[in-house]
């Protein structure tokens, strides 16, 4: 399995004219109120984003805000009940949480700072400390050779699996700072799926219509669950099946409607109450998973989602940036411009970066005396730590990788 995201944060200046200590994440609730306005704005298609990416940018944002432009992003992300600038501890500590050997995860920061400004000493050195961020300058009016630059960063933190993050386009000479966080996750599956039972499998698309995809398949002992909304409306009882990566910190739970229920009829019901809910009453038992092969992939600029969840004042000239620059410095004049994120899934039998199978046999479903996980439809995600939490990815997938009949795996 591959898992990336990216944030960049772009500031416009305006023309005058230890693990098993580690907090629990407090930004699921964010996190829902996030996808939600994603499935508003994403119609049928997939989605993948980085709800911790997201909170990490913003957070680099914070450290540079004053007045109601703070106040707002501390009240979307949830950090209103924690004292102030306890936040910082909380990201640095659930960041930590991630370092381990069994699995890799790579957070990375960096500041992109226009020549010639003066940027406050003290919001730079707490941008290394509390984010190790790299810290850099360039001139922003050569928009071509910084996009070309930002975009081999990116490249370089992401094994080449992220291109063409921002363009020549995205810059002028009034932009004055870009923040960049960019994640990269790779895990195996702690049961992993064997290449040999994988074969073709029709996919139900939530409109009725079918495609051929690559359909993973076995059995073993999971963590699983049936729930219920007690109405109709998610089509009565659902399935959550959660699966670990090695070293159990890490898993990828999927939650699945019935075969007859669209996705849509129980996205709604999605809260973060509910997250919770479901990582603390799945059971481990032998369960018979049919999931297919699917690689996702989304940028999305998410300046409208996050105005939607209330951060407005930092997308205007009345923002109050100040704590970045220096006092001689105009920071009343600087506003966040744009909000990018590309994020990328990918998850194969293994779980790890390239693997594949190309040997099939056929799979029938059976009579059997165990859960059956048909994931042969529409189905929601989430990537998650489980010691701390925090979702580093969260999303649905609404089309699976399509298998075409002249495909070398497409079997007959």
């Amino acid at each position: 399995m591959l898992l990336l995201g990216l944030l960049p944060l772009m500031l416009l200046r305006g023309c005058g004219c230890q693990a098993a200590d580690a907090p629990l994440d407090v930004t699921a609730e964010f996190s829902v109120r996030m996808y939600h306005q994603l499935q508003i704005l994403g119609g049928e298609e997939n989605i993948i984003f980085s709800p911790l990416g997201v909170e990490l940018a913003l957070g680099m944002v914070e450290l540079g805000a004053r007045g109601s432009s703070l106040e707002e992003i501390r009240q979307a992300l949830g950090y209103s009940n924690l004292r102030q600038d306890e936040e910082f501890s909380l990201m640095s500590n659930l960041t930590r949480a991630l370092s381990v050997d069994t699995y890799v995860v790579r957070l990375v920061n960096s500041l992109f700072l226009q020549t010639g400004v003066r940027f406050n000493k003290d919001f730079l050195q707490l941008m290394k400390i509390l984010f190790r961020a790299e810290v850099e300058t360039v001139d922003f009016s050569e928009s071509a050779a910084v996009s070309e630059h930002i975009n081999s960063w990116v490249e370089n933190h992401t094994e080449s699996k992220i291109h063409n993050l921002v363009s020549a386009d995205d810059f002028s000479s009034a932009t004055k700072i870009m923040l960049v966080n960019a994640m990269y996750f790779r895990g195996s599956w702690k049961n992993q799926f064997r290449p040999e039972n994988t074969r073709t499998f029709s996919f139900t698309k939530d409109d009725g219509s079918e495609v051929q995809t690559l359909m993973m398949y076995q059995q073993g002992e999971f963590y699983y669950g049936e729930f219920s909304d007690g109405t109709t409306e998610a089509g009565g009882v659902y399935q959550v099946l959660e699966m670990l990566y090695e070293g159990e910190d890490m898993s990828m739970m999927i939650v699945l409607p019935r075969q007859e229920v669209p996705l849509a009829s129980l996205e709604p019901i999605i809260k973060a109450q509910l997250l919770e809910e479901w990582a603390n009453n799945v059971k481990r038992q032998k369960v018979e998973i049919y999931l297919p092969r699917f690689k996702v992939e989304q940028k999305m600029d998410l300046k409208e989602t996050l105005q939607q969840l209330g951060i407005k004042n930092i997308f205007t000239k009345d923002a109050d940036l100040s704590a970045m620059t220096a006092e001689t410095e105009d920071g009343q004049n600087l506003f966040i411009g744009k909000v990018v994120q590309k994020a990328c899934l990918e998850v194969t039998e293994e779980g790890a970066e390239g693997a594949a199978g190309s040997g099939m046999i056929a799979l029938t479903r059976t009579l059997v005396l165990y859960p059956q996980v048909m994931a042969d439809h529409p189905f929601f995600f989430i990537i998650r730590n489980r010691k701390t939490g925090s979702i580093l990815f969260m999303g649905r997938v609404m089309t699976p990788e399509v298998i075409e009949p002249f495909d070398d795996n497409f079997d007959m």
